[in-house]
């Protein structure tokens, strides 16, 4: 299959895993993070929207907000849900609206799976008003480095638990297999080629988040007693310059 048909096929994995509270990390940290990153924004592009649960939460917060997603399985579920927020099917080099439409756009967890990705950003800086806000979330990329994994030492004494980090600075595209039967594409890239895309493109990081896991993910993985501090989520949250 190819990346499109693997996400058409596998979006019943992400709405049943990933959203309506099943997920502890979304429940905990990102969907809180995203509205509050998202708030007092009035024209909001979430990017990748999936089934809409950001998109519903900035809607909820009074912004006039349209979600858009490259799966069809996606958007029509997002449009059933309802909530407030517009849907449109697009992928992120080619978005359908005008020039300085948003004032806020998200895209969170979607660009490690997006390749081009020069072209994707440059969507979003194209689309979003001067002096605007991107809140990029991403997979943190050292979880997202292919070869690392949590490793239990027992040569050492006392023993040790940390997390092994595979070729970091190697770019690849991997199809990972996440659940059994459940193939989803990722790319890996280190930070410095989002932070040199989005500078490329007049997108000026203006903070950075790295959260511990939140208490829910900490729980389901109380044998992972060394995740308290390694983060697994990267946040960006960038503003467009003025001039471009």
């Amino acid at each position: 299959m190819s990346d499109p048909e693997l996400w058409e096929a596998h979006a019943s994995w992400w709405q049943d895993e990933f959203t309506d509270g099943a997920d502890p990390e979304y429940v905990e940290q990102i969907i809180p993070l995203a509205g509050a990153l998202l708030d007092g924004f009035e024209r909001v592009l979430d990017l990748g929207a999936g089934e809409g649960q950001i998109a519903r939460v900035a809607a909820g917060q009074g912004a006039s907000v349209v979600g858009v997603d490259p799966t069809r399985a996606q958007t029509i579920e997002a449009a059933a849900r309802g909530g407030g927020p517009a849907y449109a099917m697009a992928g992120a080099h080619g978005l359908p609206f005008a020039s300085d439409s948003f004032d806020a756009v998200l895209a969170c967890l979607v660009f490690e799976h997006i390749d081009p990705l020069e072209p994707a950003v440059a969507e979003v800086a194209r689309v979003l008003r001067p002096g605007g806000r991107f809140a990029f979330f991403l997979n943190h990329p050292l979880l997202q480095t292919p070869g690392s994994g949590w490793i239990d030492d027992h040569v050492m004494d006392p023993p040790e638990q940390y997390w092994r980090i595979g070729e970091y600075l190697v770019e690849r595209s991997i199809v990972e297999e996440v659940r059994k039967d459940v193939f989803i594409p990722f790319v890996h890239r280190p930070l410095h080629r989002y932070v040199n895309a989005l500078a490329e493109s007049g997108l000026v990081v203006v903070e950075m988040h790295e959260p511990a896991p939140p208490p829910g993910f900490l729980d389901q993985n109380a044998f992972l007693g060394a995740a308290r501090s390694i983060p697994r989520l990267l946040v960006l949250v960038c503003e467009l310059r003025s001039e471009r």
